[in-house]
C-alpha cells in the first residue's frame, strides 16, 4: 500500500489518536494508555538479504509506550486497504528488528503490532500467520517458530467498539463502517474533526475517494470544514459547481455547432474558439459527438 505514503503525516502518528486506536482495540475502551506516555521512534531498520546487499525496511507507525520514563512496549501500526498475504512474513521482520535493536539492551521490552485493514468490500481472506505459508516438510512442524498478526477490519468494527474512540479515528472507524453498509453513503457524522488535513488524506487514500483530496488543495479553504457534515457539504458543492461549469460548455458547444451549420462562422473559427482541430470538430458537425 505505497499510495499512502503521500501523506506528510499520518493521522495515528498523532499521540492522542495513536493512545486511542490502543486503548479502544486492545484494552476495550480502558485508557491504559495516554498521549503523554507516547514517545515516536525510529521506524527504520535495515537486514541483509540473499543479494548480500543491504535493505531498508520501514513500519508505518512505531512508537514507544512509556511509564514516564521507563518504556513498557513497543508498539506499531500497519494500514492496510487491500489484505496482503504477505503481511505475516512482514510483520515478522518487523518485529525482529525491533527486537534486534534491543540486543545491548538490559531489559528486553515486548514488540506489539497491529494491522488496521480499511478494506469494505471484503473481510480479510489471507492468512494470519507465518505457517500458514509455508510448505512444512514432515517432522518439521514443532521446529518451526511462528508469528501470527493481529488484523482489525476496521469497517467491521461493532458500533459499540466504534462509539468508545474519543479521537479523529472514531469518525474515520464511523466513515468506514457506513460506507461498507452503503457505498453511496454521504457522511453525516457531526463530531469535530481535530486534525482535518490528515482525516481527509485517510479517507482520500484508504477509500479512494480522491475528491476528499481536492479539498485540501490550495484553492480550497478548510475553515468550514470542521465535521463531516461540513466535508460533505463541500463535496456536493463542488459537483454543482463542475455541474454548472459541465452545463456552460456544453451550451457554448452548442452555439458554436448551430453557428456553424448556418454558414455565420466557418468552421476553423468554431474550431479555434473551441481549441481543437478542424477535424475534431467536423465530427461535431457529423453528430458523432454529442452535443
Amino acid at each position: 500500500m505505497g499510495e499512502k505514503d503521500i501523506s506528510e503525516k499520518l493521522l495515528a502518528d498523532y499521540e492522542d489518536v495513536f493512545a486511542d486506536i490502543v486503548n479502544v482495540l486492545l484494552f476495550h475502551g480502558e485508557k491504559r494508555v495516554i498521549p503523554s506516555s507516547l514517545q515516536s521512534t525510529e521506524n527504520r531498520s535495515h537486514y541483509k538479504a540473499d543479494d548480500s546487499k543491504l535493505h531498508e525496511q520501514e513500519r508505518d507507525i512505531l512508537k514507544a509506550w512509556t511509564d514516564g520514563h521507563i518504556r513498557i512496549a513497543l508498539i506499531g501500526l500497519e494500514d492496510q486497504t487491500i489484505p496482503d498475504a504477505k503481511m505475516p512474513v512482514r510483520i515478522f521482520g518487523y518485529e525482529g528488528a525491533n527486537y534486534r535493536s534491543q540486543l545491548n539492551n538490559q531489559t528486553i521490552i515486548p514488540v506489539v503490532s497491529l494491522v488496521l485493514y480499511f478494506g469494505t468490500k471484503r473481510h480479510w481472506h489471507k492468512p494470519r500467520n507465518l505457517k500458514a505459508l509455508l510448505n512444512i516438510p514432515e517432522g518439521l512442524e514443532h521446529y518451526i517458530n511462528d508469528c501470527h498478526i493481529h488484523v482489525f477490519e476496521i469497517a467491521w468494527l461493532p458500533d459499540e467498539q466504534i462509539n468508545q474512540f474519543e479521537s479523529d479515528f472514531g469518525i474515520v472507524a464511523r466513515y468506514f463502517s457506513e460506507l461498507r453498509k452503503n457505498k453511496n453513503y454521504i457522511p453525516d457524522d457531526t463530531r469535530t474533526i481535530r486534525h482535518v488535513d490528515e482525516v481527509l488524506k485517510l479517507l482520500a487514500v484508504m477509500s479512494g475517494d480522491h475528491r476528499y483530496e481536492n479539498l485540501l488543495a490550495p484553492t480550497e479553504s478548510k475553515k468550514e470544514v470542521t465535521t463531516m457534515c461540513s466535508v460533505a457539504q463541500r463535496l456536493e458543492d463542488q459537483g454543482i459547481k463542475k455541474g454548472i461549469e459541465k452545463g456552460i460548455e456544453k451550451g457554448r458547444t452548442e452555439l458554436l455547432v448551430s453557428l456553424c451549420r448556418t454558414g455565420d462562422i466557418s468552421i476553423e473559427i468554431a474550431a479555434r474558439e473551441m481549441h481543437i482541430s478542424v477535424a475534431e470538430f467536423q465530427k461535431y458537425l457529423n453528430g458523432e459527438i454529442p452535443e
